[in-house]
């Protein structure tokens, strides 16, 4: 990894940390199994990538985005973490 890589992967990183401190923050939860590919929120719970954006399928179960509290069960999600998740 050069060092242009190494600092836009830390930007990377900062720009999903803030993002999720922001939104835990808020009147937000995360919902599993809602994501379409390529608009997860942040990392997957079972390790397989660390960012926002990452997310290879659609409806992925161990992938998560931020919904209003109370709105998961209707997105078609579920709040509750997969089995394995870290």
């Amino acid at each position: 990894m050069n060092k242009r890589q190494a600092l836009f992967a830390a930007a990377l990183a900062t720009v999903c940390v803030a993002g999720t401190a922001q939104a835990a923050d808020s009147d937000k939860e995360k919902c599993f199994g809602i994501a379409k590919a390529g608009q997860n929120d942040c990392a997957s719970v079972m390790g397989t990538h660390s960012c926002a954006g990452q997310a290879k399928k659609d409806m992925d179960p161990t992938e998560w985005k931020y919904v209003a509290k109370g709105t998961c069960a209707k997105a078609g999600g579920t709040t509750a973490m997969p089995k394995g998740g870290k």
